[in-house]
């Protein structure tokens, strides 16, 4: 029976590691869809590399950061069927460490879609290394492994530990800051503003990638909140239920505030499901429909405030989507988590507010610090020529529809 309760758990950690591996192919896809033409190579280019990169990282530098375990032992310990090993069995801590791999992978990824057109490849190669094996870990261990204490001061102090079960702030805000940072450094692409200030406008490529990108996010979703549990037994219907009744949220939110554009409307679901990983497992489903539906209108709102007001040429909206959705959702939690709102408790709202804060600030922090020493060393930003000429040229030496320009002899 112990076999079986390990085996099953086993497999159902390895379909969540499989499905939050498949939002990855998300992140290209809704990145494809956005960009212009000359750019759809380096969007697919970049998120697999990053994926890659990020592995190698957390596997033998960010898990151990985080969870104090490295894998540089015998297989048999590995494996867990060595006598006294501390490795789960049947390599129950090896799919764990996949499942959790994704989710530091979706740092970059996220980072990804604020920076494209104009960033360079190796560089940014370098900033996934070095946010996904020190930035990112340091701060998922003290949120999801208790270390440094944080969580203790902040029960003894604000009345419970700040509670983000499946990553609002750890994973998305802390993406989209570090974002909001690396596209403040770049600038904003070429054309984008006139002389005079005025916004002008860059339409995406194409609407069906961008829907297919936002679908695969979504689908993959229920993974990446439910399997967060990591085991049968912990496994909650609850969860299931507030991510879809805030991706639902979310994707009305934003068709009425954005008047029907599909961008905003496929991007809208994203926003109601970055919102309610924090709280999926304590909240009352009208609690996370109305998180989604907040996060859906917030999203819509700040993208034009971002790109027209502060002139912020963030490509996708991550800073919006994941950076203040993320903020959003990490309060949320200590909202409507409270059982006076219907929810499950065990948070406070001023553990929530300073928790998510902090974990914003420090992501930003840490972006501009990044950064800003690789554009100080190696540059950061394609040439003007090259940007001009489009990433997939520049960088990749091919187009996404590489026969067709040359039966056009281009």
């Amino acid at each position: 029976m112990n076999n079986l309760s390990t085996g099953g758990d086993l497999f159902f950690v390895l379909m969540g590691a499989i499905l939050v591996f498949a939002m990855h192919a998300g992140f290209a896809f809704l990145e494809v869809g956005t960009v212009r033409h000359k750019n759809q190579v380096n969007a697919l280019v970049k998120i697999l590399v990053d994926f890659a990169l990020s592995t190698i990282a957390y596997f033998f530098i960010g898990y151990f950061i985080a969870y104090g375990t490295h894998f540089l032992v015998d297989a048999t310990v590995l494996s867990g069927t060595a006598e006294g090993s501390s490795f789960e069995p049947q390599g129950l801590t090896l799919v764990k460490f996949f499942f959790l791999a994704t989710f530091a992978a979706a740092i970059p990824a996220i980072i990804s879609g604020g920076i494209a057109e104009r960033a360079k490849f190796l560089p940014q190669c370098l900033a996934t290394l070095a946010l996904v094996s020190l930035i990112y870990p340091f701060f998922e261990g003290m949120i999801w492994n208790g270390n440094f204490g944080l969580n203790d001061w902040m029960e003894a102090n604000l009345g419970a530990p700040f509670h983000d079960f499946a990553g609002s702030i750890v994973v998305h805000g802390v993406g989209g800051w570090i974002a909001l940072a690396a596209v403040i450094l770049l600038g904003a692409r070429e054309g984008r503003y006139s002389k005079t200030g005025q916004t002008i406008g860059i339409p995406p490529s194409s609407i069906p990638w961008l829907a297919l990108g936002s679908w695969l996010l979504c689908v993959g979703w229920f993974g990446f909140n439910v399997m967060t549990a990591g085991s049968l037994k912990a496994a909650s219907g609850l969860v299931a239920m507030n991510s879809l009744m805030a991706m639902v949220g979310g994707i009305i939110a934003a068709l009425l505030a954005g008047r029907n554009d599909p961008g905003f409307v496929h991007n809208g679901a994203l926003a109601g499901l970055v919102a309610v990983c924090a709280g999926s497992d304590i909240m009352h489903p009208v609690g996370s429909l109305v998180t989604g539906a907040v996060a859906g209108g917030l999203f819509v709102i700040m993208f034009g405030y971002c790109q027209n007001k502060l002139k912020i040429d963030d490509v996708l909206g991550v800073w919006p989507l994941h950076g203040l959705c993320g903020l959003w959702g990490g309060i949320a939690a200590g909202i409507f988590g409270l059982t006076s709102l219907g929810g499950l408790g065990g948070v406070t709202f001023m553990s929530q507010l300073v928790g998510s804060l902090l974990g914003c600030a420090y992501a930003f922090i840490a972006g501009l610090i990044v950064y800003g020493i690789l554009k100080a060393v190696c540059g950061i930003r394609l040439t003007k020529e090259e940007e001009i000429k489009g990433a997939d040229l520049a960088i990749h030496k091919i187009s996404a529809n590489p026969e067709q320009e040359f039966v056009g002899g281009r």
